[in-house]
């Protein structure tokens, strides 16, 4: 059966799933909520219907979408929906005062709505604002560093018809109004979004970086970034040395044009064959010629003893094959006696 939506609606339903690849209309859902809830209030079973019509999927599908996220409503709210902060930094501050003090100016608890179907008040676990605490929203707009004398002006005003201006962003809406915002159709009153100031807490870095001139390069904030699809071409990436780090050896060529075997603290180990000027034990030749084969050993086991260090510490790298040399060594001086 179909849901008994006006074709205003249904038009806009249609925009939103536009926006999406027709293989992926399902991804619409969410702003499909929001429009419903901008026409009742809430989420209805009937609004339910209608996205499930919409997008060809089932009602379970919609339904766990719209029970997951708080945003939308499960039962009718007031034009206006106060909610405030009580996660620990703003509660620190004093925000389940502000709220158990409207709770009982209004006589509701939380996700209750007045008599009059005017406000809904509920917690909120975070508004994302710690640096203004304690916050209040109403309709998502926010209302800063409030206490319960200011909160409950705030409240009175709504309650008297009154629309009180927002510490920063845009003028109040109702909540139909804004939740057709959040479906993503743009607010139409006059002014409706260039009212409200930015908080100091948010222009603090802005202010920082033009005081200490810093800037992106080349970036010009009256040139509109344009699409590939525009006609202009990707910018050249972007190529940056590569940054030193502790274990980086130095790019050091041998004679013959190859680069030597470089130890770090990370990466030695024994090797007799290969002289290391950096590896305990070893003794680079003078005249730049290694020593043969026969001698590697024996010269790698004399210098192991002669470095043997003064404490218990182990050297560093894997001491298995000092400890071999040494035997080694033994073994030689044994032979000879």
């Amino acid at each position: 059966m179909s849901v008994p939506f006006d074709e205003q609606t249904r038009a806009r339903a249609a925009e939103i799933i536009s926006r999406y690849p027709a293989d992926r209309s399902r991804s619409a859902l969410l702003p499909l909520l929001h429009l419903v809830q901008s026409e009742e209030g809430y989420v209805s079973p009937a609004g339910v219907e209608f996205c499930a019509e919409v997008l060809g999927i089932n009602k379970a599908q919609v339904g766990a979408v719209a029970t997951f996220y708080t945003m939308y409503k499960r039962r009718p709210t007031g034009d206006y929906l106060v909610s405030v902060c009580t996660n620990t930094m703003c509660d620190v501050l004093g925000g389940q005062k502000v709220f158990d003090t409207l709770s009982e100016l209004l006589e509701v608890g939380h996700d209750q709505t007045t008599a009059d179907g005017t406000i809904t008040l509920e917690h909120a676990e975070c508004l994302a604002a710690c640096d203004y605490g304690p916050v209040m929203t109403v309709n998502y707009d926010f209302f800063d560093k409030v206490d319960p004398d200011v909160a409950t002006g705030i409240v009175e005003e709504l309650r008297a018809g009154k629309q009180p201006m927002p510490t920063r962003g845009a003028r109040l809406c109702t909540l139909k109004e804004m939740s057709l915002q959040l479906a993503g159709f743009a607010d139409t009153r006059e002014g409706a979004v260039a009212d409200g100031p930015a908080g100091d807490a948010t222009l603090r870095g802005l202010r920082l970086a033009q005081e200490h001139g810093i800037a992106v390069r080349d970036f010009d904030p009256n040139t509109p970034i344009r699409s590939k699809d525009a006609g202009d071409k990707p910018a050249p990436p972007t190529t940056r040395p590569a940054a030193a780090t502790a274990t980086t050896a130095p790019d050091v060529k041998a004679p013959d044009g190859k680069s030597p075997q470089v130890r770090t603290a990370e990466t030695r180990s024994p090797d007799a064959a290969t002289p290391v000027p950096d590896a305990p034990g070893t003794t680079p030749p003078v005249d730049g010629t290694p020593p043969a084969p026969g001698d590697a050993k024996a010269a790698e086991a004399a210098g192991v003893a002669s470095n043997k260090p003064a404490s218990d510490a182990k050297p560093a790298g894997d001491d298995g094959g000092a400890r071999q040399a040494n035997l080694e060594g033994s073994k030689e001086a044994e032979a000879e006696k």
